[in-house]
């Protein structure tokens, strides 16, 4: 569905230790990393898209994180998911909704939301049952 996802960043360096711990806790894999572009991005492992990348806003305008706008990662199991919340708070995101269970979605949804450090929403969710834990 998607070939990719840019979400821009005020402090590339701070942002690159953020995400690239977090895509870790994915399993997902850096394709680059270029700090004099800005930009880096990861793709799912053997796979070239659709990949999820972070930059400097490319008009060269001050970034904006966009109110009602979220970009959604899929864990493979529950674990993963309070993982994800840890580490993205551990390095500088700020939580918007602790690791649960979220029924009102799907019976199986087990889902975090957080925001980056520059305030991008960010989620990681789960869709498969108890025994993903």
């Amino acid at each position: 569905m998607f070939s990719h996802i840019f979400v821009s960043v005020t402090d590339f360096k701070r942002a690159h230790r953020f995400y690239a711990a977090l895509m870790d806790v994915l399993g997902l894999e850096q394709r680059f990393c270029d700090e004099a572009k800005p930009w880096a991005g990861w793709h799912s492992e053997s796979q070239s898209r659709p990949y999820f990348v972070i930059c400097h806003p490319f008009d060269g305008q001050a970034h904006g994180a966009g109110n009602g706008q979220m970009v959604a990662f899929n864990a493979a199991t529950r674990a993963a998911v309070d993982a994800a919340h840890t580490v993205a708070l551990a390095h500088g995101g700020s939580s918007e909704g602790a690791p649960g269970l979220r029924p009102e979605y799907h019976p199986n949804y087990y889902g975090t939301y957080f925001r980056d450090p520059d305030k991008n929403k960010i989620c990681v969710a789960c869709h498969t049952g108890m025994g993903a834990l």
